[in-house]
């Protein structure tokens, strides 16, 4: 997902058994990531409920880049990794090499768009979100994520300004004379891998810290508030009354949200961490990492394409019921009820502000409908709890 740093020297390679071990994990990788970002966008483009949720929109955008670096970027590593030399020619190795920058980069900044768009329909007004979070700014965000990686991607690549300085060492190491063998290597020096590394990862990555640390205090926030409101609502003679179904149900939400958010983060971190503090490291260090550590380093960031619709979708109670659907052919037992003799989901109204929801019971016999009204999240995207 960013300044992708191909420093594997020349001098190393994999044995046979490492190479079969190496490409049956990364045919795994590789498939994992094309079904699971197909399935993404197939899920977004059926479901109409789905195209209604703003997030979506980064969603699928997000999926689409990660589905390009799975077909587009994957292979070709796998390829030379596996064969130990790149046969496609000079000018398709530079093609390659912008290719997964631009399409990492990308994947990063969706990313940091989503946890931003999160961020402002939870922690604010609902006012402040539609102001926020209007079509033409989704627009906007949309195309920066897809146009500000080539500032870093095609144009410094295809000018060689990443190999001022260091063209005599990667010279050294695009050919290896013991085995007659030529390799696709990227090498960056120190204001190209600072440069790439601060715009790639380190600014959405402390963009999204706060965004989610935000949400985070948030939503323990308000689980405090729940119980707050629990024991001030308990009878003067010291009984206290069973919580209400509703605000059980928001803080056992609220406690996953926070959950969830942490596993997001980590993951992130996890994949992507190790590749960029080694790619600011190295050229300080006169490029002495070892090949195999960035290899390992540079197909853990490609997994987090894998994941990505797993922590984003399949978390996500919406998806699942869409997934399910187009698996299994449209099984109506994972359809979402229908309205007549049915606890119609939810709606929503703002009144003085606030956010609130109208649950209908329709009884069965078709004479009476009972109105309860529920205090809900801001976020606008919290509905998919009442599904």
């Amino acid at each position: 997902m960013q300044t992708i740093d191909f420093n594997l020297h020349s001098s190393e390679t994999f044995g046979v058994a490492e190479k079969i071990v190496l490409l049956t994990f990364i045919s795994a990788v590789i498939l994992m990531a094309i079904l699971g970002n197909l399935l993404v966008m197939v899920s977004v483009c059926r479901d109409r409920q789905l195209r209604k949720i703003k997030t979506n929109c980064f969603i699928v955008s997000l999926a689409f880049a990660d589905l390009l670096v799975s077909v587009l970027v994957m292979p070709f590593g796998a390829i030379e990794l596996v064969q130990d030399n790149w046969i496609y020619g000079e000018m398709f190795c530079l093609v390659r090499t912008s290719l997964d920058v631009l399409l990492t980069t990308a994947s990063i900044l969706h990313l940091c768009c989503i946890s931003l768009d999160r961020y402002y329909a939870i922690c604010c007004q609902p006012l402040v979100y539609r102001n926020k979070m209007t079509p033409l700014r989704i627009a906007v965000m949309l195309g920066g994520c897809w146009v500000i990686p080539t500032f870093i991607s095609f144009l410094p690549i295809m000018q060689g300004w990443n190999s001022i300085g260091i063209i005599d060492l990667i010279q050294q190491r695009q050919f290896n004379k013991a085995s007659n063998s030529t390799y696709c290597i990227f090498m960056v020096n120190k204001p190209y891998a600072i440069t790439c590394s601060v715009v790639a990862f380190y600014i959405p990555f402390l963009l999204m810290v706060l965004a989610y640390y935000r949400i985070y205090v948030t939503a323990r926030e308000h689980a405090r508030q729940i119980r707050m409101l629990q024991r001030a609502g308990a009878p003067g003679d010291g009984r206290q009354h069973p919580p209400d179904q509703h605000s059980t149900h928001r803080m056992k939400t609220e406690t996953k949200a926070a959950k969830t958010l942490c596993i997001i983060m980590g993951c992130f971190c996890l994949c992507w961490a190790p590749f960029f503090i080694t790619n600011i490291v190295d050229p300080f260090i006169n490029y002495t990492v070892p090949g195999k550590l960035w290899t390992a380093f540079l197909w853990l960031g490609y997994i987090n394409s894998g994941l990505n619709p797993f922590l984003y979708a399949f978390l996500n109670k919406a998806f699942r019921r869409a997934f399910l659907i187009i698996l299994c052919c449209g099984v109506e037992r994972y359809r979402r009820p229908s309205i007549l003799g049915q606890t119609v989901p939810c709606s929503t109204t703002t009144i003085n502000g606030s956010t609130h929801v109208l649950r209908y019971t329709v009884l069965h016999n078709g004479h009476h409908q009972e109105h309860e009204k529920l205090p809900i999240h801001n976020d606008p995207e919290s509905q998919e709890s009442c599904f």
